[in-house]
């Protein structure tokens, strides 16, 4: 079973001045200790269900840039950018640049957006549900245009390019995989079966994610998308006090089902040290992890 981090609690001692040496020492010792993902959040503020609008919040992609400098293995993107917050051209530009710069470690984590507060507060139009849906299958779309020799236009719904120009192109190819987030049945799970190479799944345990991924496979027989063909992640949290067995028990629950990356929300004062403790104790016994085939 492969794992990664999530760098989202901004919430470091002394900050602004201790955010860069955490993020580079976190970074880092996911990047030594073999973690296929290390990902940030991207939001205009800080989640409310989580902390407060007024806790700090880094901007992701300026983020991700600078860790593509300070890194060389791990993958690196958001979980997930909300399909409102850039253009989808100036998006797909954004993750073709960071792929280039980090060496081809790139992806494009995208979802249908849902903060509503952070949308108002800087005057960004939050359109209805319905409504970001359909933008975040035209940007998609529009993704997978510029990342193609078809440097024609795109008319959509909602965005019409004229020409989808975009020089140079990624390092990976045919382009840096797409992830979807969320678990939405109908609209979600769709898309990730037509356009994704990964699913994010936000699940409670593993009869959740045991349901979600039956619905994906539904989408992929519909669609005639191979199944295998998309790595089946999903979210957890790893707490300053973790214990070893606990992390490992409910990664053999996720992996018996058919999960194969579980993606570490990683919280406390010190991500790093919580960090470095799980490439110590945890590491070596989940990679002996075997993932069911559903």
């Amino acid at each position: 079973m492969r794992f990664g981090f999530h760098f989202f609690d901004f919430t470091i001692p002394e900050h602004p001045k201790s955010l860069a040496p955490a993020l580079r020492t976190a970074a880092r010792t996911a990047d030594d200790i073999g973690a296929s993902w290390f990902t940030v959040m991207d939001h205009y503020f800080q989640m409310e269900q989580f902390r407060t609008a007024h806790d700090p919040m880094l901007e992701g992609y300026t983020t991700l840039g600078f860790l593509a400098g300070i890194t060389e293995r791990v993958k690196l993107g958001t979980v997930v950018t909300g399909v409102t917050y850039r253009h989808p051209g100036l998006l797909s530009k954004i993750v073709t640049t960071l792929d280039v710069l980090s060496e081809g470690r790139a992806f494009l984590g995208i979802g249908a957006a849902w903060y509503e507060r952070e949308h108002l507060a800087l005057g960004v139009p939050y359109p209805p549900l319905a409504e970001r849906f359909e933008r975040l299958e035209e940007a998609l779309q529009i993704a997978l245009q510029m990342w193609s020799d078809d440097e024609g236009p795109y008319e959509g719904k909602h965005f019409q390019l004229a020409e989808t120009i975009s020089i140079p192109a990624p390092v990976q190819t045919p382009h840096p995989p797409i992830v979807i987030g969320g678990s939405g049945e109908r609209k979600t799970l769709r898309m990730v079966a037509q356009y994704a190479q990964a699913t994010n799944l936000i699940v409670p345990d593993a009869q959740a994610a045991a349901h979600k991924l039956a619905v994906l496979r539904e989408h992929c027989d519909d669609l005639g998308r191979d199944y295998d063909a998309i790595e089946k992640t999903a979210q957890a949290r790893l707490q300053p006090g973790f214990t070893a067995d606990e992390v490992l028990e409910n990664a053999a629950a996720l992996a018996a089902v058919g999960i194969e990356h579980v993606h570490f929300g990683v919280l406390g004062p010190d991500p790093a040290a919580s960090i470095a403790r799980f490439g110590d104790e945890v590491a070596p016994r989940l990679a002996q992890i075997e993932v069911r085939e559903r």
